[in-house]
């Protein structure tokens, strides 16, 4: 029996189950970039009052959410670009999925439901190769910009890709 697979729009009403899911990913994607004790300072609480802030930035941003038999397992968020560099570009704000579901073609899914083509650009962690690998199949490239962002109290180096 194969899993129903829907990417929607956020809801108000999704903001404490997507804060528990991005607590999630952030252990399972920061896990060898930050501390553990940095990691346990997450509260899945503040990261549910993030996204009852994401949900009133208005219509030039897109956050959508992927559930897997009804249970959100992935999220993603886009809109204008927060990088004084690109600022008529559209950027990738963030995009995670659970580990368990990698590989079936559902961050695809999640990224396609966020981003228009065209062009764009984002940030991540440059100790990351399976996001580098996902972005270039996506028809970005590293543009040489880095820089050094604050994550929980830590930092993480961040290289800039575009498209």
């Amino acid at each position: 029996m194969s899993a129903t697979v829907v990417v929607r729009p956020v809801r108000d009403v999704d903001s404490e189950e997507l804060g528990r899911v991005q607590a999630a990913c952030w252990h399972e994607t920061y896990d060898h970039l930050v501390s553990e004790a940095a990691l346990t300072r997450l509260s899945p609480k503040r990261m549910a009052e993030l996204w009852i802030h994401y949900a009133g930035l208005g219509p030039e941003y897109s956050h959508v959410a992927l559930l897997v038999d009804g249970e959100i397992v992935g999220f993603a968020g886009a809109g204008p670009s927060r990088d004084p560099e690109l600022p008529d570009t559209r950027e990738l704000h963030f995009i995670y999925l659970r580990d368990e579901f990698h590989g079936q073609g559902l961050g695809q899914r999640l990224f396609d439901a966020t981003l228009q083509p065209g062009p764009a650009f984002l940030w991540v962690a440059s100790d990351s190769p399976r996001a580098h690998r996902f972005y270039e199949r996506n028809g970005f490239h590293l543009d040489g910009a880095e820089h050094t962002e604050p994550f929980l109290g830590e930092q993480i180096h961040e290289v800039r890709f575009v498209r």
